[in-house]
């Protein structure tokens, strides 16, 4: 495959985010705000596509970015059918009560092309912490 086409098959992977404040588990005395987010993944190419890495860059409101690599999501690498999706929950605890997370995902074809899904940046924050 082409570049171009492997960065068509990243662009038909539609990735969207859901993101919570966990209030038990954050402690904003001691800098520790903890969130959740779910992630879904939906397969909008015309072939299976299989997830093999993700890499995250996540930026705290004091502009500290901490880089996340490694295989797959939450123990697997799924393979994600055409017109299918494949969600998932993980956490992040930030120092600030605002910040952001952004990255992609490594994917592959039946074929073994290797192409990049961008995760497009989300915003983590606590309740009220924007105005």
């Amino acid at each position: 495959m082409s570049e171009t086409d492997l960065i068509q098959l990243g662009d038909q992977v539609l990735i969207e985010v859901e993101t919570h404040y966990l209030d038990k588990q954050s402690d904003p005395d001691s800098k520790r705000f903890v969130f959740s987010y779910r992630i879904t993944i939906t397969n909008h190419n015309p072939i299976p596509v299989q997830l093999l890495n993700r890499q995250w860059l996540i930026t705290d409101g004091n502009q500290h970015i901490q880089e996340v690599k490694g295989e797959g999501v939450v123990g697997e690498q799924p393979v994600i059918e055409p017109e299918s999706s494949y969600s998932y929950t993980s956490g992040a605890v930030l120092a600030t009560s605002v910040g952001s997370m952004q990255g992609h995902y490594e994917m592959s074809t039946n074929e073994g092309d290797l192409f990049k899904a961008p995760i497009p940046a989300f915003t983590l924050a606590r309740p009220n912490a924007l105005h």
